[in-house]
């Protein structure tokens, strides 16, 4: 079984994330998959040009293709991607298998995208638990990907906060 999850800096998503952990790799559903991957989808680098792609950088590790001129807030950029991804990549030490893959664009289009192109069994989001009007007007990642992902799509709401 192959599942991707998408992580951001979302409270929610590292909830996913860990329930993904507690309760789908320790046995109680369909039994361990053999590979995680854990995406962290980026906004654009507009200044840049830079079509959204990616590409192996090593074992667990991928990033995106350098223009040549890395600034001070490109490399801040891919120290905030590198923290998120390794603070995840401890959850899931001796539990799981796990890779991680950075891209550049909307994270609902490339996390459907990758889904597809990895053809993954299982996509898990987090869900922010935004009400109808917040979602009708910034829009929800779980949402549009349990509507086009072309694989089945968990997506994970955290505890309500009483």
């Amino acid at each position: 079984m192959r599942v991707i999850v998408g992580i951001d800096e979302s409270d929610e998503s590292f909830y996913a994330l860990q329930w993904a952990m507690n309760n789908l790799f320790n046995g109680l559903i369909g039994g361990e998959p053999s590979l995680v991957t854990l995406v962290h989808v980026r906004p654009p680098s507009k200044r840049y040009g830079v079509p959204p792609a990616a590409f192996p950088a090593g074992p667990g590790v991928t990033a995106l293709p350098s223009t040549g001129v890395l600034d001070s807030e490109r490399r801040t950029e891919e120290q905030i991607s590198a923290a998120i991804l390794s603070r995840a990549l401890e959850m899931c030490s001796n539990k799981v298998k796990a890779e991680t893959l950075i891209v550049e664009g909307d994270p609902k289009d490339m996390l459907c995208e990758i889904s597809e192109q990895m053809k993954v069994d299982l996509l898990i989001v987090g869900s922010r638990g935004l009400g109808r009007i917040k979602r009708a007007f910034l829009g929800s990642v779980s949402d549009y990907c349990a509507h086009h992902a072309k694989c089945p799509t968990l997506i994970v709401k955290p505890p309500t906060k009483d």
